[in-house]
């Protein structure tokens, strides 16, 4: 068996500048990382719209909002001092409707509270700025940005390596046993013991606190986010990402164009429920996944809850006609010959048995081990943050 100071169980972002934050904090130390793919980043972090978020969706008080405005500060450190490509063009947040424009208001005072700079721009101002964009107002944010999070995470696992960390793909976890001197931790083909674990598993989060004995009311129900890309003509069509304004009773930011650092464009993500936590392409079903969240209570008390937004969403996945017409409330000129077949991405959104969506960042810990049950958006800006605080809750006294 190895033995190791440390164990990290997932080489998405937040694993991976868990890892890196824990050798920084404790330099010397000895450390294994474990993550179930073949490859780095293959999940959440590999599958998403690649934003730098400035945080000003988030309660005040929330580990989110918190982390979220360190994390897009740190997030471009890292990438100057790394040189990985990262731009700012900023985000207009686009209203359509009068209860928009209300939302619209209260989230320049959330950015006030944040101490964000944001600009409330009017309907002449929005056309002024993106003339493909039609709204009755926009607020901006010119701190959110754009990067690449794959190359992000790819630098911090060399950063690990560098600094003595293994990192083991294609180790899938099969076991976990806390004793009181150390966490065992077990893939069909090898046994790892340390003196501290910190689990990171995203879309497999539930079942490895499972695994390792802890009692929670959370499971893992998983949201596709399907997406669209823009064709090569198009790739000037917005200068800015353009976002709706967001239902503050959902987790979800809805429909919106992305840049890409690339210079390609985005169009998406939508919010349907999952047949499969990791089965990317269209119609994929896992029962095994399926089964379990089909017997858990908290599913169909969301599922009442939202109702009218779960048919919505089934209909945009279904039918690109629908889908589009959730982008031309705010970018009326596009056509169905536009949104060309871009990969999906699935997010790993835990509720608890009485239907609550849980919204912020969520840990259960023990004497040896931290598992990260809720990590949503903005985790991939917030990772180093995100990781800082974990290392900061695992570190062994090692001088004791």
């Amino acid at each position: 068996m190895k033995h190791s100071d440390y164990c990290v169980v997932g080489g998405g972002i937040v694993g991976l500048a868990t890892a890196y934050q824990l050798l920084r904090k404790d330099p010397g130390a000895s450390l294994v990382l474990l993550e179930a793919a073949d490859t780095l980043a293959s999940h959440q972090t590999g599958h998403n719209s690649g934003v730098i978020h400035s945080g000003i969706y988030y309660a005040p008080d929330s580990l989110k909002a918190r982390f979220s405005k360190a994390g897009a500060q740190q997030t471009k450190d890292f990438c100057r001092e790394h040189g990985i490509r990262y731009e700012e063009p900023g985000k207009l947040l686009v209203a359509t409707t009068a209860l928009e424009s209300e939302r619209l208001a209260a989230l320049e005072e959330r950015a006030a509270i944040h101490g964000l700079d944001c600009e409330r721009i009017d309907q002449a101002g929005l056309r002024r700025r993106e003339p493909n964009v039609a709204g009755l107002g926009a607020l901006f944010i010119p701190s959110t940005g754009i990067v690449d999070y794959p190359a992000v995470a790819r630098k911090l696992a060399e950063l690990v390596t560098a600094s003595g960390g293994q990192v083991v793909t294609g180790a899938r976890v099969s076991a976990i046993r806390e004793t009181p001197d150390a966490v065992v931790v077990a893939t069909p083909e090898e046994a790892y013991s340390c003196g501290r674990l910190v689990v990171c598993a995203g879309l497999q989060s539930d079942r490895l606190a499972e695994l390792a004995g802890l009692d929670t009311d959370v499971q893992i129900i998983p949201f596709r986010g399907e997406y669209f890309e823009l064709p090569a003509e198009k790739s000037g069509y917005v200068r800015h990402l353009i976002y709706p304004v967001p239902d503050p009773a959902l987790p979800f930011l809805g429909v919106h164009l992305t840049p890409t650092v690339a210079g390609t464009i985005t169009v998406g993500p939508n919010a349907v429920l999952g047949l499969s936590r990791e089965g990317y392409p269209k119609f994929s079903v896992n029962v095994r996944d399926v089964a379990r969240y089909a017997r858990f209570p908290g599913l169909w008390r969301v599922a009442r809850a939202h109702a009218a937004t779960a048919v919505r969403e089934v209909r945009n996945s279904l039918f690109k006609g629908s889908y589009l017409k959730e982008c031309q409330k705010y970018a009326p000129g596009l056509t169905a010959a536009d949104l060309l077949p871009y990969e999906a991405g699935i997010r790993a959104q835990a509720v608890r048995r009485d239907g609550t969506l849980i919204h912020d960042f969520l840990l259960a810990e023990t004497d040896r081990m931290i598992h990260v049950l809720n990590a949503p958006s903005p985790a991939a800006t917030a990772a180093l943050p995100i990781g800082g605080h974990l290392a900061s809750k695992a570190a062994l006294n090692r001088t004791a």
